[in-house]
């Protein structure tokens, strides 16, 4: 076949069996049509003798031209000491074309051997082959002096020197964290916990690279891709809209949407949301990676959602708060239009070490709730350091919050407040997983600001919380556990303590200091012997006044959302979720069944129950005597039914219908609290980039 004139860019390096650079070695590798050129002009003729055989003899496959390829096959080969060509690795697009390149080496020569010291050595090279190929420059430059270009003229071209390779899929390699997407983790869940592996799966989000060693990304996206050869077909179906990739870094970059048109049959609403939005990815070196995203909405939703939204609203006029999104000004008359950002940078300087800063959600469980951190609240800037050895791994978080209540703002400014998070995962044995939790929350009182008090990494604070004041500083400490029953079942749990008192705790007489909460969990991975079906069902208890404090600001909670369980506290609650994907159609189903206590917030009874953790405890209703959902005891009941299609598996891209029915019946109704029921219909085309809860 008749070969295209296009650049044939070649690139050797010198890798000896002892770690030598190529300048000791006394005489590179000969070809016999080298044999009596001179010492100082052997790499030279190596290099274009090379050429010249791998252009006289290299078969481009039909299918290669057929598609217009353009790129480089990577070979890494060494010349053995007996000067024989053995290929090491061949990175390439097309397998014909690597099969060619083995073919090709295969078919080289037996030449003379590099020498150090006078005795034959090994000599490692990497070489990119461009395709479509060109014939190579016909001078032998002998004196090497010669081959090199003035400084200037080198600078002059460096613009055409760079080189776009092809983009491989490095995400999947990479050190940024996985969007938090409940039904994407749930289809490389099952591959986590199998029994016997030393992994953690309570530190969420997870990373490519950690997952990437249990979860083939690249084969599961393999089986559903499309076959597609236009360059339309393939951004819309298979690939990132744009890709970079060099030498060393890469950069994917992609519009994407979250458009949504329903109806709230019982308020009569038809709701909507018009998301843009832009993200990219990528990575420098092997050592750092980043994530950002952009997104600019607007949106109308169903009754019960645009209540709470406006009802957890910020100080300073704007109307409401997107739950797990962030403040809204008003759009039209009855709208709200709320942009969001959200990314981070992670640098891994070792196997051992991940530390990253952004501004986004953490969650810490094995549960679709948690009570000891969870992704419920709007994003917020941190700082996290995870470690990793031997059977352990620490996580150190740190973030800014913000209380935005009128009560507590301050010449115009939100009150801002900060938590230190430790999280300590240890495998016990191959099947049980336990992890200890501490979090402090404390507020910028008297110019305290960031307090470096809590800098230090090592978990339990309590005495520093002592050590700066009885009000300085809230402290919660947590127990999670997990066993593994077998690759497909297991069962998880957690444990969280807001203020500890053994008298208060196990008296029996209903303290208010009682502050805790409890979750049971089960996973069934391929349920049934179904491959992909994924059932779950989990209890959670949540006892009043938890995460709540004496001092306002000191709460567990951020924008007036909670940073832990959705529905804050004074709660008991049920959830049965099933997941099921097969190719690209999925679908979930969710129902939960709670009860829940409120607030009366009226004249005749404005006590605190323990419900609202933004509640004070010095208006507690009772020392003693407090029961799980007292004050206005509702009845809560949701069901969550989506099915959908996956339109681009690399992006997320999804289009799904949904149908939420919600039921809410408390014992008296007031301004804020009182009977009604939901029956939502939803349509949409998303890019799952994060989880929206829509079941509070």
């Amino acid at each position: 076949m008749k070969h295209f004139i296009f650049p044939f860019i070649f690139c050797c390096s010198l890798i000896s069996s002892a770690q030598i650079t190529s300048a000791q070695y006394e005489k590179y590798p000969v070809f016999k049509e080298c044999e009596n050129t001179d010492v100082d002009a052997m790499e030279s003729c190596f290099k274009r003798a090379l050429q010249q055989f791998i252009y006289e003899n290299f078969q481009v496959p039909n299918k290669v031209f057929a598609e217009n390829y353009k790129g480089n096959v990577n070979v890494l080969f060494e010349v053995t000491k007996e000067g024989e060509f053995k290929v090491l690795y061949v990175d390439g697009i097309y397998e014909e074309l690597k099969t060619e390149a083995r073919r090709i080496f295969g078919a080289l020569p037996k030449i003379q051997p590099a020498t150090y010291n006078g005795k034959p050595a090994y000599v490692q090279f990497t070489l990119p082959i461009a395709i479509p190929l060109v014939a190579p420059v016909e001078n032998i430059v002998q004196n090497t002096e010669l081959e090199k270009k003035n400084e200037r003229e080198q600078l002059v071209e460096e613009y055409e020197a760079i080189e776009n390779l092809p983009y491989n899929n490095e995400e999947y390699r990479s050190n940024i964290n996985i969007p938090l997407s409940h039904h994407n983790y749930s289809l490389f869940d099952p591959a986590l916990n199998r029994v016997g592996l030393n992994n953690h799966t309570a530190q969420k989000p997870y990373i490519y690279s950690e997952v990437n060693k249990y979860y083939d990304f690249e084969a599961a996206n393999r089986e559903i891709l499309k076959n597609k050869s236009s360059w339309f077909g393939r951004k819309l179906w298979n690939e990132h809209l744009i890709t970079i990739k060099g030498e060393d870094y890469w950069l994917t970059l992609d519009a994407g949407v979250d458009l949504q048109a329903g109806k709230d049959f019982d308020a009569d609403i038809d709701t909507y949301n018009n998301t843009r939005l832009v993200y990219t990815q990528g990575g420098i070196g092997k050592q750092i990676g980043f994530f950002g995203v952009i997104y600019e909405s607007q949106g109308r939703f169903a009754d019960y959602f645009n209540r709470y939204a406006e009802s957890i609203r910020p100080d300073g006029g704007n109307p409401a708060i997107i739950p797990g999104r962030g403040i809204a000004k008003r759009f039209r008359t009855d709208s709200y239009d709320y942009p969001i950002a959200t990314g981070h940078i992670s640098y891994t300087p070792s196997k051992y070490f991940n530390i990253q800063l952004g501004h986004g959600k953490t969650f810490l469980g094995d549960g679709y709730r948690s009570l000891l951190t969870s992704d419920n609240a709007s994003s917020y800037p941190f700082f996290k350091i995870n470690t990793t050895f031997w059977k352990l791994k620490y996580t150190n978080t740190w973030m800014s919050l913000r209380d935005v209540r009128p009560e507590v703002t301050e010449d115009g400014s939100f009150r801002t407040k900060y938590i230190a998070n430790h999280y300590l995962s240890y495998n016990i044995t191959k099947r049980l997983n336990i992890g200890l939790f501490e979090s402090v929350i404390w507020q910028n009182d008297n110019g305290r600001g960031f307090d470096v008090n809590y800098l230090n990494p090592i978990i339990f604070y309590r005495a520093i919380e002592f050590s700066t004041g009885s009000r300085g500083g809230n402290a919660l400490i947590g127990l999670s556990t997990k066993y593994k029953v077998n690759d497909r079942v297991n069962i998880y749990g957690q444990l969280i303590i807001d203020e500890f008192s053994s008298g208060d705790v196990f008296g029996g007489e209903g303290s208010y200091k009682n502050k805790t909460g409890y979750q049971l969990g089960l996973k069934y991975y391929n349920a049934f012997g179904l491959k992909n079906l994924y059932l779950q069902t989990e209890y959670n208890r949540v006892r009043p006044y938890t995460y709540s404090h004496n001092t306002v600001v000191l709460n567990y909670g951020h924008n007036n959302q909670s940073m832990a369980h959705t529905l804050g506290a004074n709660f008991s609650e049920f959830i049965g979720i099933a997941r099921y994907q097969r190719g690209r159609m999925y679908a979930d189903a969710k129902f939960i069944v709670a009860k829940r206590g409120f607030e009366f917030n009226t004249p005749e009874d404005s006590f605190f129950y323990g419900g609202d953790i933004y509640g004070t405890e010095d208006d507690r209703v009772s020392d003693n005597g407090n029961e799980l959902a007292q004050g206005n005891t509702t009845d809560f009941f949701h069901t969550e039914i989506q099915a959908g299609y996956v339109i681009n598996p690399a992006t997320n891209l999804k289009i799904y219908g949904s149908f939420i029915f919600r039921s809410f019946t408390p014992e008296v109704n007031t301004d804020m609290v009182f009977k009604n029921e939901t029956t939502w219909v939803n349509f949409g085309l998303r890019t799952d980039l994060f989880n929206w809860y829509y079941d509070f």
